[in-house]
């Protein structure tokens, strides 16, 4: 298989560490995902600044020939992701999006807990 690496530049002097880090995560679990469950399907990722809050995306939609895999559980990564969102104080979406699938997360600038 294809080996997923690379970096989200969500860090700087306004977004703590463990911001950075969760959004970093969020975008490495939705690529492994979308690899997984819907190879050869174009991905957006997004990852965009709105006032105090990090708004993370990765998207994915059906691709030809590829039958997406999704029996409705979620899977020990999204749990861990789920875990890694809630303890900087934001908020998760994860589920079907047009045919494919998406992870959005909001994620608190200020104060990380």
């Amino acid at each position: 298989g294809t080996e997923l690496t690379g970096e989200v530049a969500a860090d700087g002097p306004d977004v703590p560490v463990s911001v950075g880090l969760t959004a970093y995560r969020l975008v490495q679990e939705g690529l492994t995902n979308a690899q997984r469950h819907a190879p050869g399907a174009a991905v957006l990722v997004r990852v965009a600044r709105r006032g105090a809050q990090l708004v993370v995306e990765v998207g994915n939609g059906p691709s030809a020939g590829a039958a997406a895999v999704h029996d409705g559980a979620p899977g020990t990564g999204l749990l861990g992701l789920r875990e890694r969102v809630a303890a900087v104080g934001g908020e998760l979406v994860a589920g079907p999006d047009g045919g494919g699938h998406l992870l959005r997360a909001v994620l608190p600038l200020g104060a990380a807990r």
